[in-house]
């Protein structure tokens, strides 16, 4: 009789236009009281609640008169949450005109601060699962779980404080512990419920990104209920097993963030990681393996609940089994950031520390194997970092698998990270709070911790024994064991560099000593200056070694020691080393950087081939040159030359003084037999695109280089007998990149015209080259006022005219150095 009743009222109740004002008022509260009178929204049936739903959503619609203020919103409040909840959301999303959304907003406030959010997810977990609940559920997940952004959104940002982020989700959270409540009081008087959506609710809001504001309700909350109630700890293992596999990471990770230790985490979580495959995944594998950004803290409390049970403690071995694999993998040493080997390091020492003496025993050879492959791939590596991590652990794994003999001892040094890492050994005892020391003892007593626990391996059992102030004193005063060694007449061995061309390539490639190939390193330029016969027979061979040759220890200023090597081995044999590299530019499995170091040694050699020799020499040598020393006392001590020539330069009138011609050493110019062999190969091939090498696509910047390198090849090859063929093969080469994107590439072009005006003879520019001085003249048209047409024309007949002997010729061809020389600056130099 109380459904039909309630029946009769929503039918009666129906907004109507004409019906307004106090017959409205008493219409809905006809409604209200047919509700109470079937026992409130909890006890309607399915019928009731779809009618209800509907008469709500015709009320949302009505005319404002048809809406007494105050009587509407009680029969939002008062009625079944789920449809209620539902109407509100869709009102919000699709506003009627005569309902403003912020009026919607202040409804949806007061239901949750009513509570009726409970009385939604309780109603949903007692509903049982039906076919069309599970996509009115997943309606239901999403606007619970997004309700902030969608009020957010229709009010823009001018939200009640109740719906910001940090309010709305620790309310969450607590309203999850109430229905947990109702569940707990549900199964203890024998009835069946659902806790799947609630679990749901928790995935969505962790995969949200608002662990830190849920999970900080419920932790704490959860850590209480569960101490000795085992219905709340089945409870709280359930609510995370219900949870979907596409959440379970954010939410594993939020109850390791937010517990205070392995053991509340083992009674929060259970044995998910044995039940749950993804969970097993994320615990063993992501978090330890491919992340690296979580706190130590993280690291114990995971862990620590992988060895708290006995039925996990086989998932500890295999994470401490695959930790070790690629800690000890010369690739991850190599590829992988300092801070993730840190974090790997970390890992490793907690699982030592929680392995118990039989564990140990079964997989004492898998951790010796690992521990020597690993320190040889750290000590190995060129970062000081890397290897102390090596050290420390492998320290480690040797103390704890040799408890009775003797243990590896690096020397390094002990700071904070060394200290930090030694006392993850040490297994912290649970909520065991440690005494705080005096400021003046605190630094002293925590630094004389530590050594003790990690060298007491034959009694790691036994408690240190106590000692007064005044013997630990004086015990710490005595250094009668530790007497230094008298190193006064120590003296540095010095290694012999190798006193042939042939030992070198020796050295360089399968020498093991590292000593004597930093000393070969640094004395092959020189030796190959001084055996250029030698070195003709080796010449190729050297080159490619030089070419690939890797840095094996830190050496000082290596990347120049190797390029002037380079430059002596081309200089002494130009052509087939010359003929070598070129062709190793264009050639497959080269990086870009030796590319690029091929340009600089082919430009440097080209530098040194055509200067004076004299020149290069007197660059070069820095020895003083012996002179006659008076011998003190003698007679030519007192300067009687230098008074006498100063009183006559003091008494003479000069009106002029003429200037000094000083006449310059001159020598055959050595590039010019090799100018082609340097220039010509290196234009053939430019527009062939490789596999891994494309000048004219995205390796633009190497093209770049090459134009710059050919213009100042061709600035070089001034007065040889190649230039003419020269200019011309790069006059073509740029009317084919004048148009290129690259700004780089574009001045390097500019480059190559400035030194080819330079370089090539004015009676070949206008014979053998019009055509091609036509095209450039057209392309820098447009260009600065120092390139337009008339300046470029009156350049070139300038210097097809003017005779040699005149001086203007001279300051026309300055001028054209100048423009240039700012072009290639860079690689001179």
């Amino acid at each position: 009789m109380a459904a039909v009743g309630l029946e009769r009222a929503l039918r009666e109740a129906a907004p109507r236009p004409e019906r307004a004002g106090e017959e409205a008022a008493a219409a809905l509260g006809a409604v209200r009281a047919a509700l109470a009178a079937a026992g409130g929204a909890a006890a309607l049936g399915e019928r009731e609640r779809a009618l209800f739903g509907a008469f709500l959503r015709s009320l949302a619609g009505a005319p404002r008169a048809a809406r007494p203020e105050g009587v509407w919103q009680r029969c939002f409040l008062e009625g079944p949450p789920v449809p209620v909840f539902c109407v509100l959301l869709e009102t919000l999303g699709c506003p009627r005109p005569s309902l403003h959304p912020r009026e919607v907003v202040e409804v949806l406030e007061q239901f949750l601060q009513e509570g009726r959010m409970l009385a939604l997810l309780w109603e949903v977990c007692q509903q049982p699962v039906q076919n069309g609940s599970q996509e009115l559920q997943e309606v239901l997940l999403n606007r619970i779980v997004c309700l902030p952004n969608h009020v957010s959104n229709k009010l823009e940002g001018k939200n009640p404080p109740v719906f910001f982020p940090q309010n709305y989700f620790p309310l969450l959270g607590g309203t999850i512990i109430q229905v947990l409540q109702k569940i707990s009081d549900s199964l203890r008087g024998g009835l069946d419920c659902s806790i799947s959506f609630v679990s749901h609710v928790l995935g969505k809001v962790c995969v949200h990104g608002r662990q830190k504001e849920i999970l900080g309700v419920l932790v704490p909350s959860l850590m209480e209920l569960t101490k000795s109630d085992c219905i709340w700890q089945r409870i709280c293992w359930r609510l995370v097993e219900c949870v979907p596999d596409r959440w379970m990471e954010a939410v594993v990770l939020g109850f390791v963030q937010q517990t205070p230790g392995a053991d509340v985490l083992s009674r929060l979580l259970g044995n998910l990681v044995v039940k749950n495959k993804k969970a097993q995944f994320v615990v063993t594998q992501k978090v330890l393996l491919l992340q690296y950004g979580h706190t130590t803290a993280v690291l114990q409390n995971l862990l620590g609940y992988l060895a708290v049970d006995s039925l996990r403690r086989a998932l500890l071995l295999k994470a401490l089994q695959e930790l070790l694999e690629t800690w000890s993998s010369s690739s991850t040493v190599r590829h992988s950031p300092p801070e993730q080997q840190q974090y790997i390091s970390k890992a490793i020492l907690i699982c030592l520390s929680h392995l118990k003496e039989t564990e140990i025993e079964s997989c004492r050879q898998e951790l010796l194997t690992s521990m020597m492959e690993g320190v040889k791939c750290h000590l190995d590596s060129s970062l000081p970092q890397i290897r102390r991590l090596g050290m420390i652990v492998a320290e480690s794994i040797s103390a704890r698998i040799n408890t009775d003999g003797p243990v590896l001892k690096f020397q390094y040094e002990e700071d904070d990270e060394a200290r930090e890492l030694k006392s993850l050994l040490v297994q912290t005892p649970p909520f065991c709070a440690v005494p705080s020391l005096p400021r003046d003892d605190r630094n002293e007593k925590a630094d004389t911790a530590v050594p003790v626990v990690l060298e007491s391996n034959d009694k790691s059992h036994t408690a240190a024994p106590v000692m007064p102030d005044e013997e630990l004193d004086t015990e710490l005063d005595s250094d009668d064991d530790l007497i230094p060694y008298d190193m006064s007449q120590d003296k540095e061995v010095k290694i012999k560099a190798p006193l042939y061309i042939r030992d070198c390539i020796e050295v360089l490639t399968g020498c093991e000593d590292m000593d004597k190939w930093e000393a070969t390193v640094k004395a092959l330029e020189s030796l190959v200056r001084k055996n250029p016969e030698a070195t003709r027979e080796v010449s190729v061979q050297l080159a490619k070694i030089l070419l690939h040759l890797e840095e094996k220890t830190c050496i000082e200023g290596f990347v120049e020691l190797r390029q002037r090597a380079q430059v002596a081995v081309l200089t002494t044999d130009p052509i087939p080393v010359a003929k070598y590299l070129t062709s190793q530019f264009y050639s497959l499995n080269y990086s870009l950087r030796q590319r690029m170091d091929i340009l600089d040694v082919l430009v440097l050699s080209a530098q040194e081939l055509s200067r004076p020799k004299s020149h290069w020499k007197t660059k070069h040598s820095g020895a003083p040159k012996p002179c006659i020393q008076p011998l003190p006392g003698s007679d030519s001590s007192k300067d009687w030359r230098r008074i006498v020539d100063e009183r006559i330069k003091n008494k003479t009138r000069r009106f002029a003084t003429g200037q000094s011609q000083v006449e310059l050493a001159s020598s055959p110019n050595e590039f010019n037999s090799v100018a082609g062999h340097f220039f010509f190969p290196l234009i053939q091939h430019f527009d062939r695109p490789l596999t891994t090498f494309d000048l004219l696509g995205e390796d633009h910047f190497v093209l770049g280089r090459l134009v710059h390198t050919l213009a100042v090849l061709m600035y070089l090859a001034v007065n040889t007998v190649a230039v003419a063929a020269m200019g011309k093969a790069l006059l073509e080469f740029v009317w084919a990149l004048r148009f290129h994107t690259d700004s780089y590439v574009r001045q390097g072009l500019l480059s190559c015209i400035s030194s080819l005006l330079f370089s090539v003879p004015a009676e070949c520019l206008l014979k053998d080259m019009t055509e091609e001085l036509l095209e450039t003249q057209s392309w820098l048209g447009g260009k600065r006022q120092w390139c337009t047409p008339v300046f470029f024309w009156f350049m070139v007949q300038s210097l097809c005219s003017i005779s040699d002997s005149d001086g203007s010729r001279r300051v026309l061809v300055s001028y054209t150095r100048d423009l240039h020389s700012t072009c290639i600056y860079c690689l001179l130099v």
